[in-house]
C-alpha cells in the first residue's frame, strides 16, 4: 500500500464524518422545501405513505452520495496539492 494512501486514511475518515453532517443538513433543508415540514418520514412512521417514505429515502440517498463524492474529491485534490501524490 502506498504511503500516501495510508496517510490519507485519517483525513478520509474526518472528511467522511463531515460530509455526513453536511448531507444531513442539506437533506433537512431540501425536505422543508419539498414538503414544507421540518421532519422527513422514517421508514417506521405509521402515518406516512409508502410513496412519501420512498421518495424521502431516494432524495436523502442522492444528497448523501453527491455530498460524499464532492467532499472526497476535494480531499483528494487537497492531499495532492500538499503531498504531490494522489491518495487513491
Amino acid at each position: 500500500m502506498k504511503a500516501s494512501k495510508i496517510a490519507y486514511k485519517p483525513v478520509g475518515l474526518a472528511l467522511g464524518a463531515a460530509s455526513g453532517m453536511i448531507a444531513a443538513m442539506a437533506f433537512k433543508q431540501a425536505w422543508k422545501l419539498i414538503e414544507g415540514e421540518g421532519d422527513a418520514p422514517d421508514a417506521t412512521d405509521e402515518d406516512r405513505s409508502w410513496k412519501e417514505i420512498l421518495i424521502a429515502a431516494s432524495i436523502q440517498g442522492a444528497i448523501f452520495a453527491v455530498v460524499k463524492a464532492a467532499v472526497d474529491r476535494s480531499g483528494a485534490i487537497a492531499t495532492r496539492r500538499v503531498t504531490g501524490t494522489w491518495p487513491g
